[in-house]
């Protein structure tokens, strides 16, 4: 019975274990790109992953950062262990005590004193950053295995060495380090792994157009996962369990040869032979697959950083300018404007150009970061339709530094099936009924606009009483949302995870495709209605080729690729007309009635001031009050 339950306990441990891990690779040959839905069994993502420069980029990053890393943190970490025992030993304890400093201190704090760092002597952030950061917070993980086996160590067999006429490197390469090595490659183990896990660290100090797998997968995270992240996960799953195999297996045959009475230093031999070859096989490995595909080797002269929202352009746009121009284009994805702004504030020269919307582009003009467009550069601009021109006036006066590329309105994507009264107001968003099945932006104006609207303020208010009214309601309504989302509001909608959301009009279109239950409606009170145009850095580095980019994309042809692949409205009147669909070229949700536009409004910038109440306001809201 007693047997019986421990097998049963232990079955429970094991399916919660790996039952998540089942789940990530039965995705992995999921057909659809929604997690909510099986469109059939596929290698598609598997061929994907090994076309995907992106993530393979992040890969080798990952692995030879951890590498370099390693072998410099575990040299330095070593030769500062054997240079403390010179030391007395309450200096040897004040310097142990130091250097456990970042370990025991949070990530985030040393993350960002490296930036702050490396701001101040003006290291271009990028690959050299990142190994400095690495080999940093590795460094004290290395003292932390060797240290406790160098006080082991008899210090007499090394001065007899010398006394023998040793030279003092080769004494200790043959009386010190063979009894420290275990210690050291304890350390270097430590290290790598520390090194392959670290997202928070990286994060601060990676700059533009670099990525390693954890910083790849956090803004897949934020987004939804693309299922390529699915197969390389399983993939790597999948070599820890043959190397665990392989590793058992080797053992076993070892414990064999014991019982056939080999020489204990013979299987010793065997066993570093081997432990010598593997690790020199995975480090050739790790170098190779950083030359061939990493973004530390592969830099060239003639590059442009872009910086725009997740999944906001086909990627074959990107490829067609690359092969028309010859100009390299590094590609970064941002989650929200507050992050992307925070980014630039950061490092204001990191992008060449960015696509944020209307408010955040007017806060960017007036704290002087964006440049003139050339106009003459982008001759293509005549395809905008003069309508989104006067509109984008209200952020852009001149039309001086902004090209539109996309706009539409925020509304309420709603299931049929679950929803039964009509959604025509956003007081349905407080109705107790759908308790834990309402999705909301997880924005801080989209936010307050559901509430401002909803009492019939404007959406740009800046009145601390208007405002705390608006913050009490979203408290109050807090325990009715299931989540504050971004796009991971369209797969939750699709797979019938929720009845209601607050969602961007450009997602609709594809969740409708995926789920005909979904429709979509702009309340009576009013709405949003959003621009999103292209800008060029103030300290862009390379400004011609930002100019070529925003020409590219407003070629009508371009333009209607885009709009296919994003499903967001397009402000290029050309490329409308060349939808052959005409259900969708005269959509209501891809391109509204005035009758809709006319209660809707766009977001103004509200200053310094304006800002910070809204950011307090939502501090408030998140923390329930």
């Amino acid at each position: 019975m007693r047997s019986r339950i421990e097998k049963i306990y232990m079955g429970i441990i094991l399916v919660f274990m790996y039952a998540p891990i089942a789940t990530l690779i039965v995705l992995s040959f999921n057909g659809s790109k929604s997690r909510a839905r099986w469109g059939g069994f596929t290698f598609k993502w598997y061929i994907n992953l090994f076309g995907d420069d992106k993530i393979l980029n992040a890969l080798a990053n990952t692995l030879i950062i951890a590498l370099i890393s390693t072998v410099v943190a575990t040299i330095i970490g070593t030769l500062t262990c054997v240079g403390l025992m010179g030391l007395k030993r309450r200096s040897r304890a004040f310097i142990m005590g130091i250097t456990n400093i970042p370990m025991i201190n949070a990530d985030i704090v040393t993350g960002i004193s490296l930036m702050l760092l490396f701001k101040v002597l003006r290291f271009g952030t990028g690959f050299v950053t990142v190994l400095l950061a690495h080999v940093t917070f590795n460094i004290p993980y290395v003292l932390l295995a060797v240290m406790p086996r160098m006080k082991t160590i008899n210090p007499n067999v090394y001065e007899a060495a010398l006394d023998l006429g040793a030279e003092p490197f080769y004494a200790f390469r043959k009386s010190v380090l063979p009894d420290l090595m275990p210690a050291v490659l304890s350390g270097a183990l430590m290290a790598f792994t520390m090194s392959l896990d670290d997202f928070i660290i990286t994060y601060f100090t990676k700059g533009s157009g670099f990525d390693t797998l954890s910083t790849k997968i956090y803004n897949e995270v934020k987004r939804g996962i693309q299922p390529e992240i699915y197969a390389l996960s399983s993939i790597i799953f999948v070599v820890v369990i043959v190397l665990l195999v392989t590793s058992s297996m080797i053992k076993g045959r070892q414990g064999t040869g014991a019982k056939k009475k080999v020489s204990l230093y013979k299987v010793e031999k065997k066993i570093t032979s081997g432990q010598a070859f593997a690790i020199g096989a995975v480090t050739v490995f790790i170098i190779m697959l950083g030359l061939y595909f990493g973004g530390v080797f592969a830099r060239k002269s003639n590059q442009l950083f872009v910086y725009n929202a997740g999944e906001y352009i086909d990627p074959k746009v990107i490829d067609m300018f690359e092969a028309e121009t010859g100009i390299d284009v590094i590609y970064d994805e941002f989650e929200t404007l507050e992050i992307m702004y925070a980014k630039m504030v950061q490092d204001d020269s990191a992008y060449d150009v960015i696509c944020p919307s209307d408010y955040m582009i007017a806060k960017m003009i007036d704290n002087g970061m964006l440049r003139e467009l050339d106009l003459d550069a982008i001759p293509n601009r005549k395809y905008i339709g003069e309508q989104y021109l006067e509109s984008a006036k209200s952020f852009d006066p001149e039309n001086k530094y902004s090209v539109p590329y996309c706009w539409g309105t925020v509304g309420i994507l709603y299931n049929k099936n679950m929803v039964e009264e009509p959604v025509t107001s956003w007081d349905i968003l407080w109705n107790k009924k759908y308790a834990g099945q309402i999705l909301m932006q997880d924005s801080i104006r989209d936010a307050f606009m559901v509430a401002e609207k909803r009492r019939g303020y404007s959406l740009n208010t800046t009145d601390p009483d208007e405002l705390s009214k608006a913050a009490d309601d979203l408290i109050a309504q807090r325990p009715l949302v299931q989540a504050y989302v971004i796009d991971q509001a369209r797969d939750k909608m699709i797979g019938g995870e929720a009845a209601l959301a607050v969602i961007y009009s450009g997602e609709v279109i594809y969740t409708q495709r995926e789920n005909p239950d979904l429709a979509y409606s702009v309340p009576d009170e009013g709405s949003n209605v959003w621009i999103d145009g292209w800008v060029v850095t103030k300290h862009a580095r390379n400004p011609e080729a930002a100019m070529k980019w925003i020409d590219f994309l407003c070629r009508p042809e371009i333009a209607l690729m885009n709009f296919d692949f994003i499903t967001y409205s397009s402000p290029n009147t050309a490329a409308r007309e060349l939808i052959e669909d005409e259900a969708i070229r005269n959509s209501e949700v891809a391109f509204p009635s005035e009758e809709v536009l006319e209660r809707c409004d766009t977001y103004s910038y509200l200053g310094e001031d304006g800002d910070a109440l809204y950011n307090d306001m939502w501090k408030k809201v998140k923390s329930g009050g």
